[in-house]
């Protein structure tokens, strides 16, 4: 059954327990199949059947959300949520304030003051250090008590349950503490004891704000690089009106249809996507593509939206419409790439769903065990059993909050493909980026991979015709190809004439070339294999020319005509300048690289050799690369393909990692999990590198944020007083938990400095 789906912003959400609530309800919510939640991007994506009505079920989910507690609304233009977020950040950090202020003078009232005097018969140290927690708990705090209630009705629980009760235990406990003498039939537990936790809250408080605040911010710098994308596409752009005139008007370019001209003066930013229709111009490309040097565009030759024009003015007719340029693309591959989940945070999720729970259980049993357990008096920190099993009960609350748990994967992603996106490298998916940390192999295709992509001609071999009968018949054939050998061969022969043969029933033979019917004549273009297809024979000294001719380094393609061989046209492709740089890299990361191409064995070890590749699969079919690449993975190999061509489709999909050059096929492109803006093999080990960086971020933030649940539970819950005589005081327990965040963002955002290989 077909699905489509809609983005909604999701606010209030502040750790995985968070995510797993918002994913449930919107899952009950009725005609929802499947929800994926990002909690860094604040975004849900709710896939629903198209048998749903879209406008009743969003609006129905979206209540669903807002009753456990959180904020929901149609996703809004990217500024408008970006300067929201920035809004909230200024919002946070008042809180943060008002709650370190009163900190310092809080713990001092509460723990290190000698007292001095009474009012009303209330300790005044006492009474000073509730008035100044009660502005923290009601105001700086209130969201993490509204939002608790709020998942409680709805039958679910997270991060600010936990807060909520640490916090709401800690601050009654010493109010009525500190209020027991106004009092009647107060109990003597409350009267006789002289402990509060005056200091605990408000710590706990201030060092949650200050950890959510410092997430945020975070969280805002790793989307940086896909806000900055965003922002490289103009709104308006010069829409030329009057052509004859040349008279412009500006216009939305959401507006402005395919085929219209439009005019980028000296120092704008190219609006949308097409070709230089008037002009010459030098582009810089580097905010797309992490390109350091301009670029030269002629007339008929592509611009992208995003690029910058350096000199003059330029008139390009559009290509695409605003929403299909490759900017926008590039900004569509990365945000879904970012809204993924890794098999591991799924797992994460599901833990995380029912943390909260366990430990509001764990922490209960604990507090019931220290206030029942007759034989603490010796190593208790406290003056009674009371108020140890309070202290133990806020801690344990507290320390537990799955914050870093929630964060660890989606931060590490977010700074992973930004970065990537900035140099030029889209990731399209979490999974691309686990399968890349285990690659092994790789295996890449010769032309436009190791070589430019754009063959010339470097001679012709006549048999038994002129050169304007083979150019003709091998031009009218080529016409209907997109090979690049294909432009060469045209190339060649508009530089000898104008006139060529209208062949009729034009057929594309996959692996072997193409034939045609020229008046009642086959004629075909193509390999050895072709020949023998359609019945040329081929004497053994022709052989040995062409296998000599192949030796060279070149391409040769064979045309006939009837059963008649007419020669062959050798095209040579120029190696890329990086190819060998690339190379060598590979092998220093430890990859096995096997160039596997249609070519012939000739040509193929004579490039491989060039560039100091060993290993080489020649003459093989477009079918048959994904069966070879099939066949290394049974051998237990991890394959990453790199290819730029329809040939090189079905090979990318079966790799475990799939990487297209960028100016490629529409279906390579669709096909692989990188996708390389430069074209350049170099960048293909760059981003089987970035790959493996991210996902050991990834990992070591999970490894960080289960050891500190293992380790800080225990702790807080008392475990080790027998054995040691210390507890964690509530303060200290709210300060790691804020550390514990705001440690797994500073881990990932460390990726913001990653750098592509070049040298």
């Amino acid at each position: 059954m077909s699905t489509e789906s809609f983005v909604l912003e999701v606010t209030g959400m502040t750790c995985a327990s968070c995510v797993s609530s918002v994913e449930k309800v919107a899952l009950g919510a009725g005609n929802v199949e499947s929800v994926s939640v990002n909690l860094p991007l604040q975004r849900a994506v709710v896939n629903i059947t198209s048998q749903a009505d879209l406008a009743s079920t969003k609006k129905s989910v979206i209540a669903a959300i807002e009753r456990s507690g959180f904020g929901a609304n149609e996703e809004r233009e990217k500024s408008m949520m970006i300067e929201n977020a920035r809004k909230d950040l200024r919002v946070q950090s008042r809180k943060v304030v008002l709650a370190l202020l009163m900190a310092l003078p809080t713990l001092y009232l509460s723990m290190l003051a000698k007292d001095f005097g009474e009012f009303n018969g209330v300790n005044t140290r006492l009474l000073l250090a509730l008035i100044g927690t009660a502005p923290v708990y009601f105001w700086a705090g209130w969201q993490f008590h509204s939002n608790a209630w709020k998942a409680i009705r709805s039958g679910s629980a997270n991060m600010d349950v936990l807060i909520h009760l640490g916090t709401s235990v800690g601050f009654l406990w010493s109010s009525l503490v500190t209020l027991s003498p106004l009092l009647d039939a107060t109990p003597s537990v409350f009267s006789s004891s002289s402990h509060v936790f005056f200091d605990g809250v408000v710590f706990i408080i201030g060092f949650v704000l200050l950890g959510n605040w410092m997430e945020a911010g975070a969280k805002l710098k790793a989307t940086d690089a896909v806000h900055g994308l965003m922002s490289l596409q103009p709104k308006q752009a010069r829409f030329v009106t009057d052509e004859s005139m040349g008279h412009t008007d500006m216009q939305r370019v959401d507006s402005i249809p395919i085929g219209s001209l439009i005019k980028v003066l000296l120092g704008e930013t190219i609006p949308l996507d097409g070709v230089v229709h008037q002009g010459k111009v030098s582009i810089d490309t580097s905010m797309m593509t992490g390109e350091p040097y301009p670029v030269r565009r002629k007339e008929g030759e592509e611009v992208s939206a995003g690029t910058l024009v350096l000199d003059g003015t330029v008139f390009i007719r559009t290509t695409h419409r605003s929403k299909d340029t490759l900017l926008a693309r590039i900004i569509h591959l990365v945000e879904e790439a970012q809204m993924g989940k890794a098999p591991i945070q799924r797992l994460v999720d599901r833990v995380a769903s029912i943390f909260v729970p366990v430990v509001v259980g764990m922490a209960i049993l604990a507090s019931m065990f220290w206030l029942l357990y007759p034989d603490s008096a010796s190593y208790n920190p406290m003056n009674s059993n009371s108020e140890l099993a309070v202290m133990v009960l806020v801690s344990t609350l507290v320390i537990a909050c799955p914050c870093a748990l929630g964060l660890a994967t989606p931060t590490a992603l977010i700074a992973g493909t930004g970065v990537g996106a900035r140099h030029g490298l889209l990731i399209k998916g979490i999974e691309a980026l686990e399968q890349a940390h285990k690659v092994d192999t790789l295996v890449v295709d010769k032309t436009g991979t190791l070589t430019s992509g754009k063959p010339r001609v470097s001679h012709i071999e006549l048999l038994d015709c002129e050169v304007k009968e083979i150019l003709s018949i091998a031009a009218s054939l080529e016409a209907e190809s997109t090979h690049p050998l294909a432009e060469a061969i045209l190339t060649s022969w508009s530089n000898v004439t104008s006139a060529r043969p209208e062949l009729t029933e034009i057929q594309t033979l996959p692996g072997m070339g193409m034939i045609g019917d020229n008046d009642g004549v086959l004629v075909a273009i193509g390999n050895i294999e072709l020949m023998d297809e359609v019945g040329v024979k081929i004497s053994d000294d022709v052989l040995v020319k062409i296998s000599q001719a192949a030796t060279r380094g070149v391409t040769v393609v064979l045309v006939s005509q009837g059963l008649k061989l007419l020669g062959w046209i050798e095209a040579r492709d120029r190696i890329r300048e990086s190819t060998e740089r690339a190379v060598r890299k590979a092998k220093q990361a430890g990859f096995e690289i096997i160039m596997l191409t249609g070519d012939r064995k000739e040509a193929a070890e004579t490039v491989a050799k060039e560039v100091g590749i060993v290993n080489v699969v020649a003459g093989v079919k477009p079918d048959q690369k994904a069966a070879h690449v099939r066949e290394l993975q049974e051998q237990g190999r991890n394959v990453a393909m790199v290819g730029d061509g329809i040939n090189d489709a079905a090979a990318l999909s079966a790799a475990n990692v799939g990487i297209a050059m960028g100016a490629g096929s529409d279906i390579a492109v669709d096909a692989a999990d990188f996708v390389l803006l430069r074209n350049d093999l170099i960048d293909a080990v760059s981003s089987l590198d970035l790959g493996r960086s991210t996902m050991r971020r990834i990992r070591g933030n999970l490894r960080w944020a289960f050891a500190y649940n293992i380790v800080g539970i225990p702790l807080a819950m008392g475990v080790t007083l027998p054995f040691t005589g210390v507890l964690l005081p509530p303060a200290f327990a709210a300060a790691a938990m804020s550390l514990s965040s705001v440690s797994v963002v500073a881990n990932s955002l460390v990726l913001r400095w990653w750098s592509p290989i070049r040298e």
